[in-house]
């Protein structure tokens, strides 16, 4: 799997270079480097509180009057997962999920300053790990094993910082359940459990250089028109 991913990055980053080439003026390539602030909804523990990366290359095509739609396609290695932090060791718990992801999004760009777009992901578990003891052995009863595979929705905004450097946004969270949790309630007697069902809750901070961007041209200063 990671031989595959890696293939991948070579090709996708090989497409970007030929675009920069050929189709300069209709294909724009970037890179994506920032960090995810994840939570696992459904995992009865709250706050974005598992840090990740999120790193890639992408392809944009603008179109529309004025280029100021346009499509993009990224492909990222994207790490989430949950994160608690108990009063004691033995109650620490953390869950890391790895993924290779493919989002498809959809832009609009307001005077070449400011981007929101709308899309969706698909992603593919690449490495998995979760970290527990007895305790939540004893609340935790899995359902259904993890799913490999992951379908979100996507929220983006963009501002343009400085030539071809934006900073942006994101939040992504999941169309479908990861996996289903039978979750014991240790504060009722006799005990209850409840069905939850887990998915991955996740804001993105990053940087995006977008490398055959046109720079934004200077206004003349107005003239002064008035007499004395």
């Amino acid at each position: 799997m990671v031989k595959r991913l890696v293939l991948l990055f070579f090709l996708f980053a090989s497409g970007i270079v030929i675009s920069e080439k050929i189709l300069a003026q209709h294909i724009l390539g970037a890179l994506s480097v920032g960090m995810n602030l994840t939570q696992v909804d459904g995992d009865v523990f709250y706050g974005y509180n598992k840090i990740g990366l999120n790193v890639g290359p992408q392809v944009i095509i603008p179109f529309g009057k004025n280029k100021k739609w346009s499509v993009s396609m990224e492909l990222l290695y994207s790490q989430k997962g949950s994160y608690h932090s108990g009063a004691t060791d033995s109650t620490n718990y953390r869950l890391t999920l790895d993924y290779a992801e493919i989002p498809l999004l959809v832009h609009f760009t307001d005077k070449k300053l400011i981007s929101g777009g709308v899309g969706f992901s698909y992603g593919q578990v690449i490495n998995y790990k979760e970290t527990k003891n007895n305790f939540y052995d004893s609340l935790f009863r899995y359902q259904t094993g993890l799913s490999n595979n992951e379908y979100s929705v996507i929220g983006d905004v963009q501002i343009r910082l400085w030539s071809k450097l934006w900073a942006g946004v994101r939040y992504q969270y999941s169309m479908k359940s990861n996996r289903t949790v039978l979750v014991t309630n240790r504060n009722t007697m006799p005990r209850t459990a409840y069905t939850r069902y887990q998915y991955n809750n996740v804001i993105t901070i990053r940087l995006t250089w977008v490398f055959n961007q046109e720079k934004i041209e200077k206004q003349p200063p107005k003239a002064n028109n008035n007499q004395e």
